[in-house]
């Protein structure tokens, strides 16, 4: 190890994603407050680090979900009193909580150093569930104080923007930790988000192309799903199913967000491109869960059978035999509409269901994925004369049947 850098802490992937939005709501703090000169340092000199003119101002240590009791925190807070590296004598150093303590006293160290619990408004914690609000409230109060008007949906797709700035820094630092430690150690201690880059992404990054701000939102609620699930699930998991948990949320996490929109129009391909709802998000990671064989992790989640033909998870929920004919005739419609589905549904004609009755197969009519920009072709469908292109709903099931038939 490289003793001229603190040694980063971002190989425990366990609760980086909650230091890293704490993170963020804290800069968007300051800036709110008029500071829009500083610099945000992720695991380095410690959870985070506030610096102004390459001096630290502010150190700060985040705990997630230890206990209610702030004995379990004692080691921790006198970790966060330590005079070391940047951290100087008398800088402000605050510790993060998630869960309210029986104590949020200030705590003082051996050395005399002083440690503030950090306080969200009239609390001195804050849950993983709570602080996306807090933040979106900070972004509203730095909008109105420029005279910004900030919609919902603008309001959502900045939100997803800081948080995959931070959650990128931080993912690309844990990558080079498998390679090269000293090179991790470098990398976290120099860097570093500036003040101003999070205030350009609030004003210049608007989502002026629907899909484009669809594609944000679908990664933002995955990896949010995925995030709730791994905090919540853990104890109840497996090693193997955690682990296929923790590396669907790792890929989801550096997918570019451009590449997302295919995934906002497969995982539900029966229904108008648009915002992905919770319950799909639900079922679409549930099935991936759920299947006894571990998805390919390359551009979007899918399988391969023997015959190398591609099979992909959706959200399609298809509890009667009723839904089947439903499901047909909206999937038939939003192939005739949509040229980038039907594009994508000549790859991935095997769609998993999350839940379904029994497999069946649609006949398109289609035989090429031009054949909609192309009148004859379209004379000829109209006319049930082209008949080839055939697409199959498949329950979980029969899937892995295939699947596991290799």
């Amino acid at each position: 190890m490289d003793n001229n850098y603190p040694a980063t802490a971002v190989s425990t992937w366990s609760g980086y994603v909650y230091q890293g939005k704490i993170a963020l709501y804290h800069s968007l703090k300051l800036i709110s407050q008029g500071d829009e000169n500083f610099e945000l340092q992720l695991d380095s000199t410690d959870d985070f680090a506030i610096y102004k003119n390459g001096v630290v101002t502010s150190a700060h240590q985040v705990k997630a979900k230890i206990g209610e009791y702030r004995s379990g925190y004692t080691e921790a807070l006198e970790k966060s009193s330590a005079i070391e590296f940047d951290r100087t004598k008398g800088i402000s150093r605050y510790f993060h909580v998630s869960v309210q303590l029986n104590d949020t006293d200030d705590y003082i160290g051996k050395n005399g150093e002083i440690v503030q619990f950090y306080a969200y408004g009239n609390n001195k914690y804050c849950g993983l569930g709570e602080i996306e609000g807090l933040t979106k409230d900070v972004i509203m109060q730095i909008c109105a104080s420029r005279s910004i008007t900030m919609s919902q949906d603008l309001l959502n797709y900045n939100y997803c923007l800081l948080s995959e700035k931070i959650s990128t820094k931080a993912v690309e630092i844990h990558r080079l930790v498998q390679d090269d430690r000293e090179k991790a150690n470098k990398a976290a201690y120099e860097n570093r988000i500036t003040a101003q880059s999070l205030l350009e992404d609030i004003f210049t990054k608007n989502p002026y192309n629907s899909t484009e701000y669809y594609a944000v939102d679908l990664k933002a609620k995955l990896c949010s799903y995925l995030e709730y699930r791994l905090d919540q699930a853990l104890l109840g998991m497996s090693d193997a199913t955690y682990a296929r948990a923790r590396r669907l949320f790792e890929h989801i996490r550096i997918t570019d967000a451009s590449k997302m929109k295919a995934l906002c129009q497969l995982m539900k391909p029966s229904e108008r491109f648009s915002s992905i709802q919770k319950a799909d998000i639900r079922r679409y990671s549930g099935l991936i869960e759920a299947m006894n064989i571990e998805p390919i992790l390359k551009e979007l989640p899918h399988y391969l059978d023997g015959e190398k033909r591609f099979y992909l998870p959706t959200a399609l929920d298809l509890p009667s035999l009723d839904d089947h004919e439903g499901c047909t005739s909206d999937l038939l419609g939003e192939m005739e509409s949509n040229g980038d589905l039907l594009k994508l549904l000549f790859e991935y004609n095997h769609l998993i269901a999350y839940r379904a009755t029994k497999s069946f197969v649609i006949n398109t009519k289609y035989t090429d994925p031009d054949d909609l920009t192309d009148q004859e072709v379209k004379d000829h469908i109209d006319s049930n004369i082209t008949k080839s292109f055939c697409l199959s709903i498949m329950t979980k099931e029969d899937a892995e049947a295939q699947l596991n038939d290799k």
